[in-house]
């Protein structure tokens, strides 16, 4: 800090949200979805194999086709669950959705405190601690 530059903090203010040029896009690229393809054709032709594998080795038609039919949905039922979490973060409300309150709550059950700045309600529900409602300390009259 000696040389004379100045700190600036970044913050997560929604007031900056729209500054942010790195945001994450919605879908996926053509890239993603060319990976998925080809997955879903190895995963079809290993299905095909093992069907075949298993009718050489004395199993039955119908139990061999049934047994890869369902493997073959588990494993795509987890690949797709698995998949779920790499989604990417959802867009930014419009502004205007969100309005500055200052309000503050205390948990009955164990003391902590939590002070809230935005909200889509000028007073909304209390959050839960505790499994139990939250107490607000902020008087009202300030409020409305």
């Amino acid at each position: 800090m000696d040389s004379g530059q100045s700190f600036e903090p970044t913050t997560d203010f929604p007031e900056y949200i729209d500054d942010d040029e790195s945001a994450v896009e919605g879908g996926p690229s053509s890239h993603d979805a060319a990976v998925q393809a080809r997955r879903r054709i190895i995963v079809r032709v290993v299905a095909a194999g093992a069907v075949v594998l298993l009718m050489l080795a004395g199993f039955g038609a119908v139990r061999t086709v049934i047994a890869v039919a369902v493997a073959y949905v588990i494993f795509m039922v987890g690949i797709r669950t698995i998949g779920a979490f790499a989604r990417p973060i959802p867009d930014a409300l419009p502004p205007g959705m969100l309005r500055r309150v200052k309000l503050n709550y205390r948990c009955d059950v164990c003391g902590t405190e939590l002070r809230l700045t935005l909200a889509n309600d000028q007073v909304p529900e209390p959050p839960r601690h505790c499994t139990e409602p939250m107490i607000l300390t902020t008087n009202l009259d300030d409020v409305l």
